[in-house]
């Protein structure tokens, strides 16, 4: 995978030509933005516009009142240990889990750490040296602003913005209860060891979702009926069930149909990611997991070659973050729903972008030896490259007809103009980066229009008239 990112154009390492460059940023080349660009249309269209949402975007850096409310400052934070002799720092929950297999959630007491260092009698991995106790280390990054040096924030998720931003929303676009504001943005993190590439970074993509709700209505969703037949994979108790999302109500699987409904519109938008689902599942978090404003709370997690991978956080929040806003800030958070005043109850669905394209990468990525090649079959609407546009050989007028239907359709499509190599290395260079389709035009094509039309999955080779590429594109390459 990460041979494939590097030499295909997806992403690589911030600063690499720098010996002081650091772990955890990452950047996008021209193949990971186009689809990075495709997969948040996806994303709009299947969440954002399907339930109506409102879409904003919020400041990255925002006021310490914010975090102080949130409780961020207060709470955010990673356990870490440093080693006595070398003085190098680890995140102790990775380390104990490196090396002795054993899981301990991240939020449990510094004690729990302490006991289980000492009696499993772990070192430092550079040295081998003994730790000093476990101590929390908080994962902001603080900025100064203005000449006076104000304290202020990057935000560590994109959620506050929403939050903040809620009376002003609601009253301006006459919002309804529940109503979803969206918002696609950067977060930051100052991770202890970042690490595996897009899995682990200091400066991420987050697509966050948060509802405001009727905690008196959670049953009372006719949107529900659109999703009620659609199966979801829980892991509840350490078992998978598969059922739909009403069994799961009924079966008090899942505490309401509120819920049910955004875990099965979650389900949807992943099934046309390309993902393997039957490698996937809603993990709902025990007590000492969940994250300190959740009352209940649910990963949607897929199995990868690193393990079992978070890609999207999903919390019921209830009134916390309103409530924790209002009383800090003395403004008011209410609003009106049949006539009645109500503080609006918060669900969560913080999306992992970065995590999300690795993981439809690796899951679309395959080696097929019996044709000696590699290829990454994307879903076709999510391709970086839509269709390869090739010339046989450069000479005999075919350059430049390459070139004519090239211009014709580089507006409408993402298209890539080839005329160099051998027309199997150009094929397997277009598989690579999981171009669905490749147009080469040859001599025939001078005497009938035609052209060679292949497939990337099939390998299928097609005559199709110079006039059909484009309806053949078109329908091939439509959002489902």
């Amino acid at each position: 995978m990460m041979q494939l990112a590097l030499e295909r154009g997806f992403y690589f390492p911030s600063c690499e030509i720098y010996a002081d460059a650091q772990a955890g940023f990452w950047e996008y080349g021209p193949s990971g933005v186009s689809m990075k660009t495709k997969f948040i249309e996806l994303w709009r269209r299947e969440l954002v516009r399907r339930d109506g949402m409102l879409e904003i975007d919020g400041s990255q850096i925002m006021s310490k009142s914010v975090f102080e409310a949130s409780g961020h400052l207060a709470s955010f934070a990673d356990p870490v240990v440093r080693c006595i002799n070398c003085k190098l720092n680890f995140r102790v929950d990775k380390l104990i889990f490196e090396q002795t297999g054993i899981e301990i959630p991240e939020s449990a007491d510094l004690t729990d750490f302490d006991k289980t260092v000492s009696e499993r009698n772990i070192r430092c991995p550079k040295c081998k040296g003994e730790f000093e106790r476990a101590r929390k280390f908080n994962m902001m990054f603080k900025v100064e602003i203005g000449p006076e040096a104000e304290a202020a924030y990057l935000r560590p998720e994109t959620c506050q913005s929403i939050f903040v931003d809620f009376p002003r929303l609601f009253k301006t676009m006459r919002g309804k209860l529940p109503i979803g504001v969206a918002q696609i943005g950067k977060s930051f993190r100052n991770e202890i060891s970042p690490r595996q590439s897009l899995l682990r970074l200091r400066e991420f993509y987050q697509a966050e979702i948060e509802v405001f709700c009727n905690p008196n209505k959670l049953n009372d969703l006719d949107r529900f009926a659109e999703v009620q037949n659609t199966t979801i994979r829980l892991w509840i108790n350490n078992e998978l069930k598969a059922m739909t999302c009403q069994q799961a109500v009924d079966s008090e699987v899942l505490p309401n149909k509120f819920v049910a409904y955004y875990l099965g519109l979650l389900t949807e938008f992943y099934q046309k990611t390309g993902i393997d689902m039957t490698k996937s599942r809603f993990r709902r978090l025990g007590e000492k997991e969940k994250a300190f404003y959740a009352t209940v709370a649910f990963d949607f997690e897929v199995q990868t070659a690193t393990g079992w991978l978070e890609l999207v956080a999903c919390n019921y929040r209830s009134d916390y973050d309103l409530t924790s806003h209002a009383t800090k800030s003395k403004e008011k958070f209410e609003v009106l729903d049949d006539e009645q005043k109500v503080l609006p109850h918060v669900f969560e669905i913080s999306m992992g972008i970065d995590r999300s394209l690795y993981t439809i990468l690796e899951h679309s990525l395959r080696e097929e030896k019996e044709h000696d090649r590699i290829v990454l079959s994307l879903k076709p609407y999510l391709a970086p490259v839509h269709v390869g546009v090739l010339s046989l050989v450069k000479k005999d007028g075919l350059k430049e007809k390459t070139d004519e239907i090239f211009l014709k359709m580089k507006r409408k499509y993402d298209a890539f103009l080839d005329h160099s190599g051998a027309i199997g290395r150009r094929y397997r260079r277009l598989d690579e980066v999981g171009a669905p389709f490749a147009i080469t035009i040859d001599h025939q094509t001078l005497e009938d229009q035609t052209v060679t039309l292949r497939k990337r999955d099939e390998m299928t080779q097609d005559r199709v008239k110079i006039s059909e590429i484009d309806k053949i594109l078109s329908e091939s390459l439509a959002f489902p």
